[in-house]
């Protein structure tokens, strides 16, 4: 491929972050999980023969593209959104589930399949264990979509996220340790194992040890700064510093930066951000990890096509068998212990722990000289196709099978009457348009819409009386009414300050003290 331009690279991303954008807005619109959508809309570029989109193609799937994209650009900023809003107490009270599946599930999988690959795919032993490493990433994003569109138990949600954030540093270490020096530490017996064992604790304790301080540091230095554009800015050097200090002393990137955003997210918000920063800082990390996540999941679909299968598919039926095999093993395994974790969450933990954008990216940053590199990249495309497409399609049905979607107290009394409101509300005003249209007489009009006002103001008492049985259902819908009036508040102040009305600094302190209100909220709804 001829070399491009810095003019043209461009607007190939241009081009791509386009098709991404178009291809998740109707995929929200029509209320779908948007990665598998961007998945098949890439598989399907890719296998058809656009020629205005040859060179968008040709430049994304080449391997050392794909993986400066997804682990050094769009890598550090997903992670750190994602941590930068797990709130702490959330997490050590779920601390156990969490480091169960995120350690103790990850070495279960990671053997499981290294042992079984090795067997039954007659794949060599080193291959077998980066396969492995391979499969023990999981990517929670699109079943955390479909969770908050099916409002699924805030606590599950926190634990598939905290597995996922915490596995992935377990991955790509494991996945170093295969593919770098397993066959060495193999050569060297025990000693060698000592010394794997030595490698994979000194990767993740000095991962722990960078964001850690890291996280601690510029959470300090929110302290003496009022300014959020700039704290965003602290952010994005922080999630980046802490990812590649910790990558350059051979430490975990991927550890060092959850860490990192944790501490800000919680440590740092508390004592140096302002509800206004914490608001925007939230604001500008969601816009940033929708387009890093849009444009990867996209850029996963157009990689796939470019696997040659050359009858291979007994090997690859066998790999994704093999898989979800391990993943059950390792839930249901590790979470054994755990007497009081619901039965339904294991099994949606175990069929949502699908494979995404880490384990392509980590499969073509392999070496062409590796042996076995092009069997593991068939093996591992069309894994993580199966898991995004067949589990993450199914896992929704699977949600409402088991159950598991909550619903507050007196929430069926609540639609009930609602139901009944909105019924008696439409048929007054049909009654009124009919009247107008067929000049029907004002004596018998007015008798039917007193008889639906009577009716109407019997279930309304029957609402008061069931606010105060449930409170929790009024309180809701205050503050879905106190939002939508914030934010009618600031278009106002914006509407005023653009007519001159009132001058910049006055527009600014009221937008703050609104935005204030907004957080406030946010936080009390946490």
């Amino acid at each position: 491929m001829k070399e491009l331009d810095v003019h043209s690279i461009f607007v190939i991303g241009f081009v791509l972050i386009l098709l991404a954008a178009f291809v998740t807005a109707i995929a929200k619109k029509l209320k779908q999980p948007y990665p598998i959508a961007l998945v098949l809309v890439g598989a399907l570029i890719g296998l058809t023969d656009f020629s205005a989109l040859v060179s968008l193609k040709n430049f994304i799937t080449q391997g050392e593209v794909f993986h400066f994209v997804i682990v050094t650009l769009f890598l550090p900023a997903l992670l750190g959104e994602a941590s930068l809003k797990l709130p702490f107490p959330q997490l050590k009270n779920n601390k156990l589930p969490i480091l169960a599946l995120a350690f103790g599930a990850t070495l279960i999988s990671y053997l499981v399949v290294g042992f079984s690959s090795y067997f039954q795919l007659n794949l060599s032993i080193q291959a077998a264990f980066v396969f492995a490493a391979l499969m023990s990433a999981t990517d929670p994003v699109s079943v955390l979509s479909i969770f908050k569109s099916v409002g699924v138990n805030k606590k599950l949600a926190i634990i598939v996220e905290g597995e996922s954030l915490f596995n992935d540093g377990m991955a790509v270490v494991l996945y170093q340790i295969s593919a770098f020096y397993l066959l060495t530490y193999l050569d060297m017996g025990w000693e060698g194992l000592g010394m794997g064992i030595w490698i994979f604790v000194k990767v993740i304790v000095l991962g722990l040890i960078v964001g850690g301080a890291l996280g601690y540091g510029f959470s300090i230095l929110t302290k003496f700064y009022d300014d959020y554009p700039l704290e965003i800015i602290f952010s994005i050097i922080l999630f980046y510093g802490s990812y590649l200090l910790a990558e350059s002393v051979h430490g975990s990137g991927v550890i060092a930066v959850v860490v990192a955003a944790i501490i800000l997210g919680n440590f740092g918000a508390r004592i140096g951000m302002s509800p206004t920063t914490r608001l925007n800082i939230g604001n500008f990390w969601d816009v940033a990890a929708l387009l890093a996540n849009s444009v990867v999941f996209l850029m996963v679909g157009l990689e796939i096509t470019k696997i040659g299968l050359s009858n291979k598919w007994g090997t690859i039926i066998g790999a994704i068998l093999i898989v979800l095999i391990a993943r059950s093993v390792a839930v249901y395994l590790s979470l054994i212990f755990n007497k009081d974790f619901p039965w339904a969450w294991k099994h949606i933990i175990n069929w949502g722990g699908l494979k995404g954008s880490l384990s392509i990216a980590l499969v073509l940053s392999l070496p062409y000289s590796f042996n076995g590199r092009d069997e593991l990249l068939v093996l591992t495309f069309f894994v993580v196709l199966f898991s995004l497409v067949v589990q993450g399609l199914t896992v929704k049905p699977l949600i409402t099978v088991l159950g598991v979607t909550p619903k507050e107290r007196g929430s069926l009394e609540y639609e009930h009457l609602i139901a009944k409101i909105h019924r008696f509300d439409s048929a007054i005003e049909e009654i009124t348009r009919v009247k107008r249209k067929l000049f029907i007489t004002e004596p018998v009009s007015a008798e039917m819409v007193t008889e639906y006002q009577e009716k109407k103001s019997r279930v309304e008492t029957e609402l008061q009386e069931l606010y105060k049985i449930h409170s929790e259902l009024k309180e809701k819908q205050r503050d879905l009414l106190s939002r939508q009036a914030l934010y009618a508040e600031h278009e106002a102040i914006s509407h005023l300050h653009k007519d001159e009305v009132i001058s910049n600094d006055i527009a600014n302190l009221e937008e703050v003290e609104v935005m204030d209100l907004l957080v406030k909220l946010d936080e009390k709804n946490h």
